[in-house]
């Protein structure tokens, strides 16, 4: 069974950056990809970013070119680092293991309407961005 922890949340002005992680514990079986959701208050959740086993990577239009996913095999920990943070981005960020949230081409589009959804999800992380 995965396990999923993030950490990293914060609070930041618009403009700041952030470096989110996920550690991973437990088998995690080798078709399994990897992401990155995250949920405002009242509203649905919004997925994000997502990598597989090769080390492919896919993102929301929403944030393309400021976010980037990547993953330390060594430490197993996922890792999602937001620069030029907006106030729209505030929302809980969570992680994800399933293996259909893998994705083809570099747009990552998987919709999920709750975590029990995927196979293995974290708790979250809050992340407040201040205009």
């Amino acid at each position: 069974q995965v396990q999923l922890e993030e950490s990293g949340g914060g609070s930041v002005q618009a403009g700041g950056s952030l470096r989110l992680s996920c550690a991973i514990s437990g088998h995690t079986p080798s078709n399994y990809c990897l992401a990155w959701f995250r949920q405002a208050q009242g509203k649905e959740i919004e997925g994000v970013a997502g990598i597989d086993s090769d080390g492919g990577t896919s993102y929301a239009d929403l944030v393309k070119g400021r976010f980037t996913i990547s993953k330390d095999n060594g430490k197993n920990i996922l890792y999602l680092q937001m620069n030029s943070l907006k106030p729209e981005d505030t929302g809980t960020y969570f992680c994800a293991a399933d293996w259909a949230l893998c994705t083809e081409g570099d747009k990552f589009g998987v919709k999920i309407r709750s975590k029990d959804a995927v196979d293995a999800s974290g708790q979250g992380t809050l992340v407040t961005v201040s205009s």
